[in-house]
């Protein structure tokens, strides 16, 4: 590979998460430097791991939450 770049197998190595994740992390932009190149990606070796934001209080804000404009359609 590229000097200075990782694969983004050996990241997820280096951060204990899974080659999806970092893809997905990539694509949205959220680790600083990452380059497509070709049909993979090419991290900085240096490159710091981006902060988790998935919600694992168990607390969801207004999730499925069923506005005033939600008509209740029935099926006869």
């Amino acid at each position: 590979m590229i000097e200075n770049y990782i694969t983004v197998k050996e990241a997820g190595e280096k951060w204990n998460l899974k080659v999806r994740t970092i893809q997905e992390m990539c694509v949205s932009g959220r680790i600083q430097g990452a380059v497509k190149f070709g049909k993979s990606w090419a991290i900085p070796a240096d490159a710091k791991r981006p902060k988790d934001r998935r919600i694992t209080s168990g607390k969801y804000k207004n999730f499925r939450k069923r506005t005033e404009s939600f008509v209740n359609y029935t099926l006869f």
